[in-house]
């Protein structure tokens, strides 16, 4: 990849980690509302676990709008360039959100007040499907050379720390009020934050400048007039390759953490305080595996660091049962600790593989498609599918869902190998 002014390394590594901070924290306070708080605001079923479904349900809707958002936001990356197209993504994903928290419930609305939700819902997730892969991209296009996957980690980084942010917050909350109150109207404290950070994410924005990769194929040739067409007609191997390679990261975390939250507060009986805890204090794991993972995979590869994380993904979900439902707290944490250290392992390297798969003119575009597709597949329903397996099967079929999708991520990382072998 082409490299900066060493002066500017340290500012592009602060805003394309600042950026995707404020964006994942944008997504995942809906992730722990999802599985708190708006079960019963927003939703008026009668059976709990239904009122939790659709909950769930709603939670899904943005990982369909993210590939609609990875098209529109690709497009205009790949023909007019990546900042531009990242300010644009952090300001749509910050009004949904603000929004969010201003709704009112189910009480007072009836049923305008899901539909808002699931609209609103529908925003985030339009945005962070721009947001992820011109991230990605700035980091990447800027490193130094040697340096492609340490660059391209910091974005998957935000992930982690977007979470610490959004859970932490929700924790001193409900430490700090009683559950009338944090029911009431603490759960928007959050979401009207919101607006504090995103500000401050659109200043880092705003003082960068254009990737050396995007002037260097703009002074080429003349942009693709449709990047989706050109993606697919020219690059549809790596393209299905990036798709299933980025499905077991999204599995694995939204098991780890949405999906947890609801049943170690309905089936394992732990109190909000307590799951809160746990998972904080797990995704630090996360943050040491895409740190040690990319600074790895620039001295081997990308694919070698994406394979030994896929087959450990796979051990962790057959060892899901014995340590999540063994009745102990430190066993579950332990489990969670590993699952998310393993995360790491097959999220950190995305960043540098995504971008390494495309040419720079579509290179937005097959990026965010790629991202934004896996996490449909592999993150959008699983909250969903996670809590029907765990009623039809049992723990162990939550676990053997873990292991089908490393099984098609290391697919996915077979069929790059092999496409660029022909190459």
């Amino acid at each position: 990849m082409t490299g900066t002014n060493p002066a500017s390394h340290r500012r592009i590594l602060f805003a394309s980690l600042t950026g995707t901070s404020v964006e994942f924290y944008d997504f995942y306070i809906y992730g722990t509302a999802a599985a708190l708080v708006f079960p019963d605001l927003f939703f008026p079923a009668a059976d709990p676990a239904l009122r939790l479904l659709a909950s769930y349900g709603s939670f899904s809707i943005a990982f369909f709008a993210r590939p609609l958002g990875g098209l529109a936001f690709g497009h205009f990356g790949d023909r007019l360039g990546r900042k531009s197209t990242l300010v644009a993504s952090l300001m749509l994903m910050g009004i949904s959100t603000v929004l969010i928290g201003l709704l009112p419930g189910y009480a007072m609305a009836g049923v305008m007040a899901p539909l808002l939700l699931s609209l609103l819902r529908f925003g985030q997730g339009f945005g962070l499907g721009g947001e992820w892969g011109g991230a990605s991209l700035l980091a990447v296009e800027n490193a130094p050379p040697g340096k492609a996957y340490w660059y391209g980690s910091f974005p998957p980084l935000g992930a982690p720390v977007g979470f610490i942010a959004a859970n932490g917050l929700f924790l001193i909350l409900g430490a700090s009020m009683s559950d009338q109150a944090f029911h009431d109207w603490g759960w928007r404290i959050p979401f009207l934050l919101s607006a504090v950070l995103v500000g401050f994410g659109l200043w880092v924005r705003l003082s960068i400048t254009e990737t050396p990769e995007f002037k260097e194929a703009l002074a080429k040739e003349p942009p693709p007039k449709v990047p989706m067409g050109e993606l697919l007609s020219g690059h549809l191997k790596p393209t299905l390759a990036g798709i299933a390679g980025a499905v077991a990261c999204f599995a694995l975390f939204y098991i780890t953490t949405v999906w947890m939250m609801g049943y170690g507060a309905k089936v394992l009986k732990y109190d909000r305080e307590t799951l809160l805890a746990v998972e904080l204090g797990a995704i630090l794991f996360m943050a040491a595996g895409i740190l040690v993972a990319g600074k790895l995979a620039d001295r081997t590869s990308g694919g070698t660091m994406l394979g030994w994380g896929f087959a450990a993904l796979i051990a962790t979900g057959l060892a899901m049962p014995a340590f999540v439902d063994s009745g102990s707290l430190a066993l579950l944490f332990a489990w969670l600790a590993m699952g998310l250290f393993v995360m790491g392992f097959v999220y950190g390297p995305i960043g540098g593989w995504l971008p390494s798969l495309f040419p720079a003119r579509v290179r937005y575009t097959g990026v965010s498609v790629t991202f934004n597709v896996a996490g449909i597949i592999g993150g959008g329903l699983t909250p969903y599918i996670a809590e029907i397996l765990v009623r039809e099967g049992g723990i162990s079929a939550v676990g053997y869902y873990l292991v089908a999708a490393g099984v098609l991520s290391a697919l996915g990382l077979t069929l790059a190998k092999a496409k660029r072998a022909a190459a």
